[in-house]
């Protein structure tokens, strides 16, 4: 009879699908940390990156630099060590605490301690950062460590896990509850992503100088942060916060635009002048373009507010990383532009509501 049940076992293992079996991405790396679901995670693999800049009308058009190549590929976390080790001990040993730690996590998402650290300067610290929440109070071992399923980007669906609904809505966790009778809630009618008036503005890495990245192999000093703005940008028919990252490479100018949550939320939404008929939708709607950065004086000046992304109708200033300092790339041409994360720049009819006063 054991051996009847051994094999109808062995027979049921057979035929279920094996999340087990290292990718091809370890074997080719030659170094297997992990035989598990993990090693086709985000984390693991840094897909995202990876799809986005080797599209067909990704940043690799421009430097013909393959991703492997670059050091991008040394953020992945190929072990789980990385997270989990506790060092502090004579032996190294397994920790969950060192995983709950934010500093673990902010040692490679540097842009969101950047995120923190201005909102701290400025006394305006992320709600629930403020409220002594950490990253894994949201970011659940699921969606850190991925489901077995090979993904290219963080916008596919359960690509990240956390969501406002996820405590706001469904109330999983003990939170404020979402009160669909406010009046900025139905007015929108379900249109507008939650990030759209609850993020206050998006840090961005802005003029990445990638030819002297290449020469120092050091980011910092080779492109500006600043956090004066917050695009909104379409994804999936809905109206939400977004981001840029500019490039540039042999005076070759580029522009990706996506779909972005920035850590620095508000309890209270924004006021709706600060989309409505703001300084940027009246400029669009006259036919002009939005500058949204100015070099002057060699000073880097920043828009300030919220501006709708519409196709051909953001303007940004390119610059050289030079011996004398940054100076405007000569060559007067218009930058390669890519849409990244499934962002779509906002419609015909998502851009007329912006148009209208709040109060119809």
């Amino acid at each position: 009879m054991k051996n009847i049940l051994k094999g109808i076992m062995l027979a049921l293992i057979s035929l279920m699908p094996s999340l087990s079996e290292p990718s091809d991405l370890q074997a080719n790396e030659g170094q297997v940390c992990l035989t598990s679901f993990f090693s086709n995670s985000l984390h693991y693999t840094g897909e995202g990156m990876r799809h986005w800049y080797e599209d067909e009308d990704g940043f690799m058009k421009i430097t013909k630099i393959p991703y492997n190549q670059l050091d991008c590929k040394s953020c992945h976390v190929t072990s789980c060590d990385t997270c989990h080790v506790n060092k502090k001990q004579e032996k190294p040993s397994f920790s969950v605490e060192n995983a709950r730690d934010m500093n673990t996590c902010l040692s490679c998402h540097s842009r969101e301690g950047l995120t923190f650290k201005l909102d701290k300067q400025k006394d305006q610290l992320d709600v629930h950062i403020d409220a002594g929440m950490v990253c894994a109070d949201c970011h659940d071992q699921r969606g850190v460590h991925g489901d077995g399923r090979l993904k290219t980007t963080m916008r596919h669906p359960n690509g990240v896990r956390a969501s406002c609904q996820k405590c706001h809505i469904d109330q999983e966790m003990e939170s404020p509850e979402f009160d669909p009778e406010t009046e900025s809630h139905g007015v929108h009618e379900g249109k507008l992503d939650c990030a759209a008036c609850h993020v206050r503005n998006t840090v961005s890495c802005y003029n990445c100088h990638f030819e002297n990245f290449l020469k120092t192999g050091k980011r910092k000093g080779n492109f500006f942060p600043m956090k004066n703005w917050m695009l909104l940008i379409n994804y999936n028919g809905k109206v939400t916060s977004g981001n840029i990252q500019t490039l540039v490479y042999k005076n070759k100018k580029f522009v990706a635009y996506a779909p972005y949550f920035t850590h620095s939320v508000t309890s209270e939404g924004k006021e709706c002048n600060d989309c409505h008929r703001n300084k940027a939708v009246l400029k669009i709607e006259k036919g002009e373009k939005v500058r949204l950065v100015d070099f002057k004086g060699g000073q880097i000046i920043p828009w300030k507010g919220v501006i709708p992304v519409i196709d051909g109708k953001l303007d940004w200033i390119f610059l050289n990383r030079t011996e004398k300092g940054w100076e405007p790339v000569p060559i007067d041409e218009d930058p390669m532009v890519q849409f990244v994360a499934y962002g779509r720049p906002l419609s015909e009819k998502q851009f007329q509501k912006l148009a209208e006063s709040a109060s119809r």
